[in-house]
């Protein structure tokens, strides 16, 4: 479930509750009691942890050695096509 940013107009109270995206927001401030609480724009709370894709060069093409063994198959087979 997603955390939502809170914040009233009238009284400047922010606060943040988990709700599941069905929820109704909420409108009524904890603090001062008025119905003038509306959704902050937030960032998402996604952080990448740990070793991760991003050293792995997950989704990059093929590394430096296979494109070598590519070139070296090549040159070969134009050489016996010459022949």
């Amino acid at each position: 479930m997603p955390l939502y940013e809170y914040i009233c107009t009238e009284c400047g109270h922010e606060f943040d509750r988990i709700q599941s995206f069905s929820a109704n927001p909420i409108r009524v401030c904890e603090q001062c009691g008025q119905e003038s609480v509306k959704k902050k724009l937030s960032n998402a709370g996604f952080i990448l942890k740990g070793g991760g894709w991003y050293k792995d060069h997950y989704g990059l093409k093929s590394s430096a050695p296979e494109t070598k063994s590519d070139s070296s198959d090549t040159s070969s087979t134009s050489s016996k096509d010459k022949d």
